[in-house]
């Protein structure tokens, strides 16, 4: 949860877009070719189980509503490519992907049945995907509302993200987010100060009126 600490004290959330997505250990099928186990994290090109970027993928109906499979570009279903691939990051806000990130995809190892069939649960965090849209929606742009808070990106006076197409009067442009209110660049009118999060790279917005 974000604070904003000037006059105007207002709590502000903003909405995760991490999706759990589940990987079976055993990845013999996988390897050798054959259909991974449901919610695997191995391409559809047989790549021993590890996600790259370039790789492409969609939601998977048995793992719905937020699990995701590996799928090639041109295949029916594929919604995003992977961008980058990060670090798990277990505690919040510490997976910063590029600008341009529509999704955050965290890819976890799990263990017993879920590894046999597939299904949704528990495991152990192992990186992230950062994906972008196939399609032309792209709420991870600059901008747009949507994805993690980058250079460009509008808020309103509680910081919480809104679209600068229909941001209102009392919104603000995103000029630079830092550790430190002194750190603001020229033409900074409203540092924004938050709540100490323990992994955010920053704990300021800088902000300028829309």
């Amino acid at each position: 949860m974000f604070q904003h600490d000037s006059t105007r004290r207002t709590a502000a959330r903003r909405a995760g877009l991490v999706a759990a997505l589940g990987l079976g250990l055993a990845l013999t099928a996988a390897c050798g070719g054959g259909d991974g186990p449901s919610g695997s994290s191995s391409s559809s090109k047989g790549r021993s189980g590890s996600w790259q970027v370039g790789d492409c993928g969609g939601p998977d109906p048995k793992q719905a509503p937020d699990g995701y499979r590996p799928l090639g570009c041109d295949e029916a279903g594929a919604t995003f490519k992977a961008l980058e691939i990060a670090p798990a990051g277990i505690l919040p806000g510490s997976v910063r992907c590029p600008a341009g990130t529509d999704l955050m995809i965290r890819v976890s190892v799990s263990y017993g049945s879920s590894a046999k069939d597939g299904s949704k649960g528990g495991g152990i965090p192992t990186h992230t995907v950062c994906g972008r849209n196939l399609s032309g929606d792209h709420p991870g742009d600059a901008g747009a509302g949507g994805g993690q808070l980058v250079k460009g990106d509008c808020v309103s006076s509680s910081a919480q993200e809104v679209a600068c197409a229909s941001a209102g009067r009392d919104a603000f442009t995103v000029l630079d987010l830092v550790e430190e209110k002194g750190q603001c660049p020229a033409g900074t009118t409203e540092p924004m100060e938050l709540t100490l999060s323990i992994g955010r790279p920053y704990d300021v917005i800088c902000t300028a009126p829309v």
